[in-house]
């Protein structure tokens, strides 16, 4: 899944604070705090595996775990794919799990997005679970499995800005296939130091982040 032959520029204490600050200058950092039970809707069964697969490869990288089933929610990553947006009103009891779902859609559909995701934390701010959308529009359709499954998957595992990645990919293309790229695997298996707090709020988060990649400028 790494490799080091991508082109690879170490991430600087500032712009590992950068990758969790988000629009309104707010940093909120947030990791998994419980094992990844996974469920993939709107896709073929080969789909679903890949993205299965991604998400086990991402867990060997941090160390973290994955579960057949959540206790509390039964499955606590789920990944919809849809034609149109209007679809996931059609989806039967997500209103339940969504309650501004209507809303949502609405936005989604006036600035016709193609992902969306929404993440739910425990009482000591952990993510305890995460919805990604995904409309498969002509962009997205011409994406291979593979890519698209490990893009998301890396953008679901950690409580990323909502400005992260919108320059800059966290893949990089190594003989015709898509990688993470180094620096920010580096950065996902520092995030899961199980040394560091699950969540954090304070922007010094970030040199403790830098400092275990080894990086530190």
């Amino acid at each position: 899944m790494t490799d080091a032959s991508p082109p690879f520029a170490p991430l600087t204490p500032g712009a590992v604070e950068a990758l969790f600050t988000r629009a309104d200058d707010q940093f909120l950092f947030a990791r998994w705090g419980r094992p990844i039970a996974p469920i993939v809707f709107g896709v073929t069964d080969q789909t679903v595996a890949v993205f299965k697969g991604a998400i086990e490869a991402l867990c060997v990288l941090t160390g973290h775990k994955m579960a057949e089933t959540d206790p509390e929610l039964g499955a606590n990553m789920m990944v919809f794919f849809v034609q149109d947006w209007g679809e996931l009103t059609d989806t039967p009891n997500l209103d339940r799990l969504i309650p501004e779902l209507g809303p949502l859609t609405d936005r989604l559909r006036a600035a016709e997005a193609n992902q969306y995701r929404i993440f739910r934390f425990d009482a000591d701010g952990a993510i305890k679970a995460c919805f990604a959308f995904i409309r498969m529009d002509a962009h997205l359709a011409d994406v291979p499995a593979d890519t698209l499954a490990l893009n998301q998957m890396v953008q679901a595992l950690l409580l990323w800005s909502d400005t992260a990645f919108q320059d800059a990919s966290p893949l990089a293309m190594l003989d015709d296939r898509a990688v993470l790229r180094p620096e920010i695997a580096d950065l996902m298996r520092a995030a899961y130091d199980p040394v560091l707090p699950a969540m954090a709020q304070d922007p010094s988060h970030a040199l403790r982040l830098a400092a275990r990649t080894g990086r530190v400028q």
